[in-house]
């Protein structure tokens, strides 16, 4: 489970910020599940609560739940 790896983050994603909810070094990207360390996060969704490796993984995403959407 993504909630018990040691160094996992719990963030509030929020425009243009994030909050760090719970102390960690990095976060998965939703899209491939690789880490991303904080310190290079630059990629989210606030309205989805997720957190993208790059612009690739985000623009995915987006069309995946526009996709899903529109179904």
């Amino acid at each position: 489970m993504a909630a018990d790896i040691p160094g996992l983050a719990k963030i509030r994603y929020g425009t243009p910020h994030f909050e760090v909810i719970k102390p960690g070094q990095f976060v998965l990207c939703a899209v491939s599940g690789e880490r991303i360390d904080l310190d290079i996060l630059t990629y989210w969704s606030e309205a989805l609560q997720e957190a993208y490796r790059g612009a690739p993984e985000a623009t995915q995403a987006m069309l995946r739940h526009r996709d899903a959407d529109e179904a």
